[in-house]
C-alpha cells in the first residue's frame, strides 16, 4: 500500500513573529514579535504593524536584517521550531546573502601599517573624529 504525498494545506495561517522565529531569523520570539510590530516587515508588499499578522504558504515578506534586504517566499508552515536545517526548508530566499557582491568597507577592516607603532595623539583624534566616538554629547 503506498501512501500519497500530503499536499500542502493553502489554506493553514500562522502568525508572522511566530513563523519569524520557527524559520530562525531570530533567536526569540520576543525579538522577532518587536521587529514586526515596529512596522520593520512587508508581506505582499503591504507593510505590517502586527505581529499577529496572518501568513500562509505562497506569501513574500521583505524585511532589512543584519545590513541586508532580505525577500523571502514563505513554502511551508511548521508546527515546531526545528533545526536549522529543517528551518531552510520553510522558505526560498530570493537573493540569499552569499550571493551578494560585498563593499570594500566589507571585505577588509582598516588596519595600520605593519611595524608603525601605536598611533600619535594627532592620529588618534582624526581617527576619532572619523568615527564619532571623539564627540560626546552630555
Amino acid at each position: 500500500m503506498t501512501s500519497a504525498p500530503a499536499k500542502p494545506d493553502t489554506d493553514a495561517v500562522m502568525r508572522l513573529d511566530k513563523w519569524l522565529w520557527h524559520a530562525r531569523f531570530f533567536k526569540s520570539r520576543s525579538g522577532a514579535s518587536t521587529y514586526t510590530a515596529a512596522g520593520n516587515v512587508r508581506v505582499n508588499g503591504t507593510r505590517q504593524t502586527r505581529s499577529s499578522a496572518r501568513i500562509r504558504a505562497g506569501d513574500t515578506l521583505t524585511f532589512a536584517l543584519h545590513g541586508h534586504v532580505r525577500v523571502i517566499e514563505i513554502i511551508a508552515l511548521s508546527a515546531r521550531r526545528g533545526p536549522a536545517v529543517e528551518a531552510r526548508t520553510l522558505y526560498h530566499d530570493h537573493e540569499p546573502p552569499e550571493n551578494r557582491p560585498k563593499t570594500p568597507s566589507e571585505t577588509k577592516p582598516a588596519q595600520r601599517a605593519p611595524g608603525s607603532g601605536r598611533p600619535t595623539k594627532r592620529e588618534r583624534r582624526a581617527q576619532d573624529a572619523f568615527t564619532d566616538k571623539g564627540s560626546f554629547q552630555g
